[in-house]
């Protein structure tokens, strides 16, 4: 399986619903650096898994989607805790609707996958794979 990794950064607040959480039930904000690795078993016709830059659009478009808002208030969220693992799916999901759109280009009808990691430090990440 072939794979190719792009990466940009968002930054959130949002608070969290339960006692798990703790002081993060309190309005807080994030950055996460995202990487979107897109997957493949064969190469394309021009040798690559997916156009890179494509693919660093892609990706720039739905962060800026989420980026510098407070979640909280966003309507795809309501009654939902956004936990690091919640926004890799949701960054995953809106990129393969990209990606059936066609905004990856047609050599990306052969992927076999993204996935999505969140790093909320150089600790601690989080990542959700899907299949295309």
């Amino acid at each position: 399986m072939f794979s190719v990794t792009v990466r940009d950064h968002m930054m959130v607040a949002h608070s969290f619903r339960g006692e798990v959480f703790g002081p993060a039930q309190r309005l807080h904000g994030a950055t996460f650096v995202v990487d979107a690795t897109f997957r493949r078993a064969e190469l394309d016709a021009d040798g690559i898994v997916v156009d890179i830059g494509r693919a660093t659009e892609e990706l720039r478009a739905v962060l800026a989607e989420l980026t510098y808002r407070n979640l909280d208030d966003e309507p795809a969220f309501a009654g939902v805790n956004t936990t690091t693992e919640v926004l890799c799916r949701t960054v995953a999901d809106r990129l393969a609707e990209r990606a059936h759109a066609g905004g990856l280009g047609p050599g990306a009808r052969e992927l076999a996958g993204i996935t999505v990691t969140l790093h909320e430090s150089h600790i601690a990440w989080a990542s959700y794979e899907r299949s295309l």
